[in-house]
């Protein structure tokens, strides 16, 4: 076996996609109760599973279901900062009513993890299909990427049109929009490396229906992403969004507030001649600490960071929750599938689009890869079933972790059969990664920076005016 097919036996992809328009949808389920009401507040559906395993579909034949039309769209919605514990799995509040409807039409994936722990090799691993470490990257914490093979590449090379809107200043120049016929910012944004101090969610949305709204989309088929960047912190408050005091509370409303401009732009896909034969990706790329180990994210791989939302509808698709393994490193063989397109490219992932419309779903492993930068040693966790295991640097420090017994990270083991049997199995994984040297950020520069943050509140939120953070 070559070390790519040993690489994809181990990983596990994960990605959120859902279809912007299903005129046979079932009703949706009722959100959850609420102790506050922010005014975008909504009721959410009802919907009966097909199944709530990991495999084929029960109740309705798989085989009634054919695939994605032939001349789909792909429209992927990725939610930064979106932590995995919503109202679909669990979360009390109904903090994202719209994206609760959502799920309730979705194939679920409620396992799901982002390829790394911040923005920057989480969403290089997401474009390219491949762990971080494997990317020509810079290696500086706000890193660039060149010399890479990123999906939208293929699509364009294909003769589909590929379209980005994106809302932080660090994309201007990161390399993502490699492949993308437009590549759009949000316009008169601030810079501060140590935070998010734009409120850009309406702009976003806005620029998204302008270039969505292209007549020519109605005859040619279109991949577009756009990322919706607000509930990064620093957390500001919204008018008539009120979750409470806490860090938490605010990360909350930001959520909400995000969700309302994520169903205006549901609602503007659903009425495009196109609707009934786009897919749309929904998924983050990464989560957020309140306090579990730390605060934030980025530096560490503890499952507040890097579990996600990852929920799919596809048109002819039936609702299901698949409990299996999955990583965002699938996204772009999944896209790449969805547009039946060939392709060669070295993807560490695999396609979900045979699970989406009923196919069985295998168990796999799932690797979560930070790779050093100038601001952080390298961390890497291997997840297989319910067991995590964590290496920091060179592999010589491990530690265990049962996530059924243990599922807040406190009590490692670094002993005994279970972790031996697991390291074992870390080890051949990571024979087979084939890691490339930062180009730029090398030796002495490389973790220059790291420094360990007592955990501590952030600073109180500041009201967002009607434009942006204040």
């Amino acid at each position: 076996m070559t070390a790519r097919c040993s690489i994809a036996k181990f990983l596990a992809p994960g990605v959120a996609l859902l279809t912007a328009c299903v005129a046979d949808a079932p009703a949706l389920r009722p959100a959850p109760p609420s102790a506050a009401q922010p005014s975008v507040a909504a009721p959410a559906p009802t919907v009966a599973f097909a199944s709530e395993a990991g495999g084929e579909l029960q109740g309705e034949s798989a085989a009634a279901v054919r695939g994605p039309p032939a001349n789909c769209n792909v429209v992927l919605i990725s939610i930064d900062s979106l932590r995995a514990d919503m109202p679909w799995s669990g979360y009390s509040r109904p903090i994202a009513p719209r994206l609760t409807q959502l799920e309730a039409k979705a194939v679920s994936y409620t396992q799901a993890y982002a390829s790394s722990s911040y923005t920057s090799t989480s969403l290089g691993g997401l474009l390219a299909g491949r762990l971080p470490s494997e990317l020509n990257r810079s290696g500086y914490f706000f890193g660039t990427y060149k010399n890479n093979v990123f999906f939208p590449q293929i699509l364009r090379s294909a003769g589909i049109r590929t379209m980005g809107v994106m809302a932080h200043t660090y994309f201007k120049n990161a390399g993502f929009d490699v492949g993308f016929d437009v590549w759009r910012l949000v316009p008169d944004l601030t810079w501060d490396p140590n935070t998010d101090r734009d409120v850009t969610s309406p702009q976003s949305e806005r620029i998204a229906e302008e270039l969505l709204d292209d007549a020519a989309n109605d005859s040619r088929r279109f991949f577009f992403w756009v990322h919706f960047m607000d509930p990064h912190d620093q957390y500001m408050r919204h008018p008539g969004i009120d979750w409470g005091k806490r860090t938490r509370d605010y990360y909350d409303g930001e959520v909400t507030f995000t969700d309302e401009y994520v169903g205006r732009l549901l609602d503007f896909i659903d009425r495009r001649a196109w609707a009934n034969r786009t897919v749309i990706i929904v998924t983050s790329d990464h989560g957020e600490e309140f306090g579990e180990h730390m605060m934030r994210h980025g530096f560490e791989v503890w499952q507040a960071l890097v579990r996600v939302p990852l929920f799919v509808i596809a048109p002819g698709a039936a609702p299901r929750r698949i409990h299996a393994l999955r990583s965002a490193i699938d996204i772009a063989p999944t896209i790449v599938d969805l547009f039946g397109v060939a392709s060669k490219a070295p993807f560490d992932g695999k396609s979900l689009v045979n699970e989406i419309y009923g196919g069985p779903s295998e168990e796999r492993d799932v690797v979560v890869d930070l790779p050093a930068t100038s601001d952080s040693g390298r961390r890497r966790a291997l997840i297989h079933g319910t067991s995590k295991l964590i290496c920091l640097d060179d592999d010589s420090l491990c530690k265990l972790f049962d996530l059924t017994k243990d599922p807040a990270e406190k009590a490692p083991i670094r002993k005994g059969s279970a972790y031996r049997s697991m390291k074992m199995r870390y080890d051949a994984l990571a024979r087979s990664i084939q890691e490339v040297p930062p180009y730029a950020c090398v030796a002495e520069c490389l973790n220059s920076g790291y420094r360990k943050q007592p955990s501590a509140p952030a600073a109180p939120p500041r009201d967002a005016g009607a434009h942006g953070r204040q």
